[in-house]
């Protein structure tokens, strides 16, 4: 089998080439990237090492994609991922990364008659929607309780029932736009397609950010003894979201290569759920026991614009579908962070500290 992943020189489309590989030395795996965020020039040497083909191209210039060779499946794991992008930023630069780029990548899977399987995120949810929904406060998290008035959410999570109506951020509404292509595609192409609204992604090699990557930052601030802040909600750190291992998410991206029609034409929430969740709060008693530091948080009350009190993933369409559930729970994964970081500490530092 040959397989594209475009944005595969990122977190997500590096671990799942070189796990591919690992699993299925026989296939030919192409990592397609425009090498634009940082640190992602660092797996470059890991795809090398596990025989993975790398391909230096942007999915928002079509001629950048016209010499990829014939492939059978495109996973594109390619996005401008942060919830700011549009607000703090031009829109221009996130449609062309998030819709336009989608669109190159639709027309590139239809040359080459290719299954197409979509990373989405859970962002394509409204944010006023989110925030109406009922919830409690507990001592270290806030969360949702089960008598809610729209459908499709409860204190297990949401489910891909949840309305649609109203504002969701720009990066948000271009994934969702992607969507709705992608549904056409897969009714008047023939393309096999599948859409996977994923949560908070995370794990080792994740070069994280404030508004892209939380997890690893809150355990490289840790690390290196910097400082951090809860802002909004009070200023207490109870905002909750679930969180999801790169490597349980492979898991159920094989599956979904090799059983396309399983999943076919479908759109499934993937998350951690509520039993692999963190609120800010509890996040930081987790860092603070792995790494033995305690650092300095500053408290805002003010909330922040395209924030949320709290998501988590319901993941009940997709476990009854085909029994996948994440394994790894949230110390397990903030251990191999730590891990990560303090073996690789010298190149790590410049991005992440």
């Amino acid at each position: 089998m040959k397989i594209l992943i475009t944005g595969g020189a990122g977190f997500v489309g590096s671990h799942l080439a070189i796990s591919l590989k690992k699993q299925y030395p026989s296939y030919q795996i192409i990592c397609l990237d425009n090498l634009k965020r940082r640190g992602s020039e660092l797996n470059l040497p890991r795809l090398r090492m596990y025989d993975v083909q790398f391909m230096h191209a942007d999915i928002r210039n079509a001629e950048d994609l016209a010499d990829v060779p014939a492939f059978d499946v495109l996973v594109d794991a390619s996005a401008e991922p942060s919830v700011l992008a549009g607000i703090t930023s031009p829109v221009t630069q996130v449609v062309n990364n998030n819709l336009l780029g989608t669109v190159n990548c639709l027309e590139l899977a239809k040359k080459h008659k290719a299954n197409f399987i979509f990373l989405s995120t859970s962002r394509v949810y409204p944010i006023q929607a989110l925030e109406s929904a009922n919830f409690e406060e507990l001592e270290t998290r806030f969360s949702w309780t089960n008598n809610q008035i729209l459908a499709g959410i409860s204190q297990k999570g949401v489910t891909e029932d949840f309305t649609l109506k109203g504002s969701r951020s720009f990066y948000g509404t271009t994934k969702l736009a992607s969507e709705l292509l992608i549904q056409e595609y897969d009714a008047l192409t023939g393309m096999k397609t599948v859409i996977n609204r994923c949560g908070v992604l995370t794990g080792a090699y994740q070069m994280g950010k404030i508004d892209q990557g939380v997890v690893v930052l809150w355990m490289a601030r840790h690390f290196w003894k910097g400082k951090l802040g809860y802002f909004g909600y009070g200023g207490e750190g109870k905002q909750l979201r679930d969180m999801l291992d790169v490597a349980d998410l492979y898991t159920l991206i094989d599956k979904q290569i090799h059983e396309i029609d399983t999943f076919r034409g479908e759109i499934f929430n993937v998350g951690g759920g509520n039993q692999i969740s963190v609120s800010l709060q509890e996040l930081t008693k987790i860092c603070q026991e792995i790494t033995g530091n305690h650092i300095e948080i500053t408290k805002v009350v003010e909330n922040r614009v395209a924030d949320l009190r709290i998501y988590t993933t319901d993941n009940q369409k997709i476990t009854n579908l085909c029994g996948w559930t994440p394994k790894k729970q949230p110390t397990q994964i903030l251990k191999e962070i730590f891990e990560w970081i303090k073996e690789n500490e010298k190149d790590l530092k410049p991005i992440l500290n």
